[in-house]
C-alpha cells in the first residue's frame, strides 16, 4: 500500500510503500465496530450509584393502619412503589462494564481501520515530527504551514518538547504507536505516522 510522504509544508513530496498487512486489509465493519465499542466500554468508570429501600433516610414508622383505609397496605416508605423510596434494582458502584476482546481481533480490527483510513486519504507519512522548545505556538504553527486542523500524529517516540508542546491544542493528539487507539484513528480527520512508528505499527498489528 504507498501512501504519501509529506514534507515539511505538509505537501506530498513522493510515495512510501507501507506494509499490506496494516494498511492494506479489507474493511471489517462488524469487527470494527466490536473493537470501538469495547474500548469505550472499558474506559468506562462505576462511579454512579443509587440507593436501594435500605439505604435511604426514612422512617420505620408504618405510615397508616393496615385496614380500613380503602388504601394499598404499606409497611414503610422506602418501598420502591412510594416517592422518594429506594430503587427495586440499583446502580452500584462495582458495576463492571469491561468487555472482552481477543488479541488477534483486536490487532485485526486496528490494521482494518488504518487500511480504511488509507483508502480514504487519511493518512500520511512523515519523516519525523519535532520541536526544539516546549512551545505550543510552535507546533501550531508547524500544523497550520501542513493545512492540518484535525490531526493525529503518531510519533516514534514522544520527547518531553512535543508532549508540552502538543498537550494544549485541542484538535490534535501525540501519541506512541502503543497508545494509538480505535476510538482517535476514527475521530480525527488526518493521520501522520512517522517513518518509525510504521514499523512498529507493522509488529503490533501484522
Amino acid at each position: 500500500m504507498q501512501l504519501e510522504l509529506l514534507n515539511e509544508q505538509g505537501q506530498a513530496a513522493s510515495k512510501y510503500d507501507a506494509p499490506e498487512t496494516v494498511f492494506g486489509r479489507d474493511y471489517n465493519e462488524d469487527l470494527v465496530h466490536q473493537v470501538v465499542v469495547a474500548y469505550q466500554a472499558n474506559a468506562r468508570q462505576g462511579t454512579r450509584a443509587q440507593k436501594d429501600r435500605e439505604q435511604v433516610k426514612h422512617s420505620t414508622k408504618k405510615p397508616f393502619k393496615q385496614k380500613g383505609t380503602g388504601r394499598a397496605r404499606a409497611g414503610m416508605t422506602s418501598s420502591p412503589l412510594w416517592r422518594g423510596g429506594g430503587r427495586i434494582f440499583p446502580n452500584m458502584p462495582d458495576e463492571n462494564f469491561s468487555q472482552k476482546i481477543n488479541k488477534k481481533m483486536y490487532r485485526a480490527g486496528m490494521a482494518s481501520i488504518f487500511s480504511q483510513l488509507a483508502r480514504e486519504g487519511r493518512v500520511a507519512v512523515v519523516e519525523s515530527i519535532k520541536v526544539d522548545s516546549p512551545k505550543t505556538k510552535a507546533l501550531a504553527a508547524k500544523f497550520k504551514a501542513m493545512n492540518l486542523e484535525s490531526v493525529l500524529v503518531i510519533a516514534e517516540e514522544v520527547d518531553e518538547n512535543l508532549y508540552l508542546a502538543s498537550r494544549n491544542l485541542v484538535n490534535v493528539l501525540v501519541v506512541e504507536p502503543r497508545y494509538a487507539d480505535p476510538v482517535s484513528l476514527v475521530h480525527y480527520k488526518k493521520v501522520l505516522v512517522t517513518k518509525g512508528a510504521v514499523d512498529k505499527l507493522k509488529e503490533m498489528f501484522a
